[in-house]
């Protein structure tokens, strides 16, 4: 078995608590069904946000989901490069799995998309 790491991303509509707390379950509940993820295989749970997100820690909202204190959990914020998305949420989950890379389901919605697609122009913007 390996430790493999699965990536999701989103957007979140607002800078509020209940936005936040929203958008993490859901995320984390599309990664965990779309890679047929038991918690026990889960060895930790990385989550950033853009620094326009603020109101409540992403960890919080999957405190409250029954994870911990079972599971490693970590909040910190992204790098601010200049022109990326707004509002994003990202979430890198370590698993321990039989599972091929080319197996794995990386998760990216709610306008998020563009992370996986996007290409940088000559003056430095995402397009």
């Amino acid at each position: 078995m390996k430790c493999r790491g699965i990536r999701g991303a989103t957007l979140v509509e607002s800078n509020s608590k209940e936005a936040i707390s929203s958008a993490t379950r859901k995320l984390l509940k599309e990664m965990v069904e779309a890679n047929g993820i038991e918690l026990d295989d889960v060895a930790a749970v990385i989550f950033t946000t853009t620094r326009d997100l603020n109101a409540e820690f992403p960890a919080a909202a999957v405190r409250q989901m029954g994870w911990a204190p079972q599971i490693a959990l970590l909040d910190g914020h992204e790098m601010s490069v200049p022109h990326d998305l707004e509002r994003c949420l990202r979430i890198l989950m370590l698993v321990n799995t039989e599972k091929k890379l080319s197996e794995l389901v990386h998760v990216y919605s709610n306008g998020a998309e563009k992370l996986r697609k996007r290409k940088i122009d000559e003056t430095g913007q995402v397009i």
